[in-house]
């Protein structure tokens, strides 16, 4: 498989690396400017860019007749552009707030810890994720995934930063270090708490579920997730 990384920062390197360990070659490197590619030779592209320029990457390779794979956060205000686009040309696209495979059982424990309490009002949510200090956008995309996936499934309304109330789910954001990534869903009542957490201890896991995605894209056509790359339901 010809693999195109949009973004070659530590996450691109670690993707390359995998890639080449599983046969795969990479084609282009592509850090900035997008003008004067040859989209021709690559299979699919995998972007783990800057907010900024995530969605003209996305929109670019869609346009260009290239399945995409994103796992850049900061950029969701474009999402559904992304997604329109890649149905009107009948293309390939699959952004996760996070590719790991832990992450994304987690995310499906998270929805089903929610059914749970969502008639047990003695019990407050709430969210926190720690990151590496380098990270740019707070909350977390997965933190993000996280909170929607609570919302959809209890009384909460929204998700605010630092910000709590009866309808409104508290997101709390730290960076500290060299964390590649905890994030923690917690209720609390006066009597006890209930706790799901989930702890990364490198970035191998986030680069491996990209290149899985990408061998998994290969050959299809519409707006996928992580769910689907799993088999998740």
């Amino acid at each position: 498989m010809k693999i195109a990384l949009f973004g070659y920062g530590k996450m691109g390197q670690m993707i390359e690396q995998i890639a080449l360990n599983r046969g795969h070659k990479i084609v282009a490197k592509i850090d900035e400017n997008t003008e004067n590619i040859d989209f021709g030779v690559m299979d699919v592209a995998i972007d783990f860019s800057m907010p900024s320029a995530a969605f003209n990457n996305i929109t670019t390779c869609i346009n260009n007749n290239v399945p995409v794979i994103s796992g850049t956060t900061g950029w969701l205000d474009h999402y559904e552009d992304a997604v329109s686009l890649c149905k009107d040309k009948k293309g390939a696209f699959i952004y996760a707030s996070n590719f790991s495979l832990g992450v994304n059982i987690f995310f499906e424990l998270n929805n089903y810890l929610a059914k749970m309490m969502q008639n047990i009002p003695e019990y407050k949510a709430e969210l926190e994720e720690i990151h590496h200090t380098h990270k740019l956008d707070a909350p977390s995309g997965t933190a993000i995934t996280l909170a929607e996936g609570v919302i959809a499934n209890s009384n909460y309304k929204e998700w605010k930063l630092d910000s709590a109330s009866a309808e409104t789910l508290k997101i709390t954001s730290k960076r500290i270090g060299k964390v590649p990534g905890t994030h923690t869903v917690s209720y609390d009542s006066v009597v006890d708490s209930i706790q799901i957490k989930h702890t990364a201890h490198n970035r191998e896991g986030f680069a491996l579920g990209a290149v899985t995605a990408a061998e998994w894209i290969i050959g299809k056509t519409g707006v996928f997730s992580m769910r689907d790359v799993l088999n998740l339901g």
